[in-house]
């Protein structure tokens, strides 16, 4: 008997739900592992323990990742997708406004104070991935570079089309808005109830802009 089309094959059906609870282990995995890697930093950071916290086994969680290392940077990479979409999403062949660019980085600050555990873990491995021989090494230098390498680019594209004063240091601005945000996130961690970092960020993204616009305007 022909099968009605509209309904899909038995097997098709449980092919998408098996899919689905493998989504679902795989990413109650990296949430775990931003907690251990939070807490702990990658060095103490246990495959047992993550595991045990998931409710499968070590050879369960290797199913999904095929060790340690490649746990920590499949975290990374996921927490890298969040932050190109909120500061990298206008389209390639549109330059935002360094007004708009920091308007993206106060979200994307904003939206970090409702990740705590990501933004501990980042501050935690950012400490340790000062080591060489960290697995993370070469992920956050590249990581640096790149947001750093974009930031410059825009102001250098704001001086060009008139928006940003001549004779701006780009690369020293670009270099002091990371170490801001930086620091005020270190800040927060410690004092979350009573560091605000996205009002911080606003309060100084608004005067650093009003410094360096041709027209001196803010956020």
């Amino acid at each position: 008997m022909a099968q009605d089309k509209g309904r899909a094959a038995p097997g098709a059906a449980a092919g998408r739900g098996t899919y689905a609870v493998g989504d679902a282990r795989r990413q109650k995995i990296l949430d775990t592992a931003v907690e251990h890697f939070a807490q702990w930093g990658f060095n103490a950071s246990s495959l047992a323990r993550i595991a045990t916290d998931c409710g499968i086994t070590q050879g369960g969680l290797l199913h999904h990742f095929r060790g340690k290392e490649d746990l920590l940077l499949s975290v990374l990479a996921q927490s890298e997708e969040h932050d190109v979409e909120r500061l990298f999403s206008a389209p390639a062949e549109e330059v935002p406004s360094l007004a708009a660019h920091f308007a993206a980085v106060v979200a994307l600050a904003a939206d970090n104070a409702r990740r705590p555990g990501l933004v501990r873990m980042y501050n935690t491995l950012v400490g340790e991935s000062g080591n060489q021989g960290h697995p993370a090494h070469d992920y956050f230098r590249q990581r640096y570079a790149r947001v750093l390498g974009y930031s410059v680019d825009l102001l250098r594209a704001g001086v060009a089309r008139g928006e940003v004063r001549p004779g701006t240091d780009c690369e020293a601005v670009g270099r002091e808005v990371l170490a801001v945000m930086d620091g005020f996130q270190i800040q927060w961690v410690l004092d979350p109830e009573g560091v605000d970092m996205a009002v911080l960020l606003r309060g100084y993204l608004d005067r650093r802009l009003r410094e360096i616009t041709v027209a001196g305007t803010g956020l």
